[in-house]
């Protein structure tokens, strides 16, 4: 969320980036609805005043023995309009709060302008696209006729878009699991949590999928709970409400989870194979940073993720998002995509975002400077390592032989008791 007050410093650069975003707020009418709230709150204020001194007045008069009806009349009929404008207030304030809870972040000064993907900038690749001499398949047909993807029984269990992994499918992924955690925790200093998957309203509105993400979420009924459509929003959670010691920053997080989504909106889009699934795995980095250091834990960040896939030897590359391609809350981030030779295509397979002071103002999550009195906003920033999911599908379009079987990379054979190559059972 940003600071009004910023938002009345800035209009310009405000109204820049909801325009270079295609977003659709009115910044116009905000700023007269704000002028308007900050006029009846001095008016308020004002009658307030007023009311305390007659109050005082009636006591004196009481006290003298004088008659004091008058003052009194007027003391009521100072009371009376008080409620009613204060009334009015309560109604101003909910509409300011919820503008400012749909205006997206402020983007980074680096991040370049464009309306979709095509707009976005590549920063680096990796390694090379994999050399075939025969025709590369997607993962579907490998996966149903090896056996480790089984749709068909996913459907009747639930419906479309599920998935149940079978044999070396299932192995495959808790593998795929095991390994990027023990790089996170082991090598790159995360702290691994095991978090609820299930949040709370306020959980949710911190970390930005409320109220603007509404129909992208599963709601349990009669609850106000959320299935999480990603772990940022657990551990993003975890210092909500805190003020942490400079000192103590930065803190690291990871965490398996399911993600639960709806994929409202996506109606037609990779319907077909795992990649946009209802229900899916992923392996979740949270950092909480120093206002001062965030954009250099941004690129700290993306280097933990990309290091999975380098040890997987598959081949990426990073870019940096435009501001229409550019997730809600973010400032800045970068998505890795890694090639998919059955299908032709990058996919993302992660997103590493800086939040700024986005999601800490809503969460009203601050450290204390050691030398300053007065708290400040953390900066929060998250990122996919990996997608398990599709790092499965990533192993399985890349490391396809002609004979229709997959080698497993070695780096992953101590997680899978040893198996190197899945073949038709």
């Amino acid at each position: 969320m940003l600071d009004i007050k910023f938002v009345r410093k800035n209009p310009d650069l405000v109204a820049k980036s909801i325009k270079d975003r295609g977003a659709a707020q009115d910044l116009d009418d905000f700023l007269k609805l704000e002028q308007q709230r900050r006029e009846l709150t001095q008016r308020v204020q004002d009658l307030k005043t007023r009311r305390n001194q007659a109050s005082q007045e009636v006591a004196l008069a009481k006290r003298e023995g004088r008659d004091a009806a008058q003052a009194m009349e007027g003391l009521s009929e100072l009371s009376d309009k008080i409620k009613e404008l204060d009334g009015e207030l309560k109604g101003l304030d909910r509409q300011v709060h919820e503008w400012l809870l749909s205006v997206p972040n402020i983007p980074a000064g680096d991040v370049p302008v464009g309306s979709d993907e095509d707009d976005n900038q590549v920063v680096r690749t990796w390694g090379e696209k994999p050399v075939m001499d025969f025709q590369p398949r997607e993962h579907w047909d490998l996966g149903v006729e090896l056996g480790g993807l089984d749709f068909e029984h996913a459907a009747k269990m639930t419906g479309s878009r599920f998935v149940m992994y079978v044999g070396w499918g299932a192995r495959l992924e808790r593998a795929l699991i095991n390994f990027m955690l023990d790089v996170q925790t082991g090598e790159h200093g995360y702290m691994e949590t095991m978090p609820p998957m299930i949040v709370n309203r306020d959980s949710m509105t911190a970390t930005g999928q409320l109220p603007k993400f509404a129909d992208d979420l599963f709601k349990l009924e009669n609850w106000e709970y959320y299935l999480i459509p990603t772990a940022e929003v657990p551990l993003t959670n975890i210092h909500r409400g805190e003020v942490l010691q400079e000192d103590q920053l930065p803190l690291a997080y990871t965490a398996f989870t399911g993600c639960f989504r709806s994929e409202a909106g996506s109606h037609g889009k990779d319907t077909r194979g795992i990649i946009r699934q209802h229900q899916f795995n992923k392996v979740e980095l949270v950092r909480f940073a120093h206002p001062d250091d965030s954009f250099k834990q941004l690129e700290l960040l993306l280097g933990h993720a990309e290091e999975i896939l380098k040890r997987l030897g598959l081949h990426y590359r990073v870019v940096n998002l435009c501001t229409g391609d550019l997730g809600f809350g973010a400032a800045k981030t970068y998505d890795i995509e890694v090639w998919l030779p059955g299908q032709g295509k990058y996919r993302e397979i992660s997103s590493c975002s800086n939040f700024t002071d986005f999601q800490a103002r809503r969460g009203d999550i601050r450290f204390k400077p050691a030398q300053e009195k007065k708290s400040r906003l953390v900066h929060t920033l998250n990122g996919s390592g990996l997608a398990v999911g599709r790092a499965l599908v990533a192993i399985m379009e890349n490391c396809q032989q002609k004979d229709g079987s997959i080698v497993i990379p070695e780096v992953l054979r101590p997680y899978t008791g040893g198996m190197d190559i899945i073949r038709k059972p």
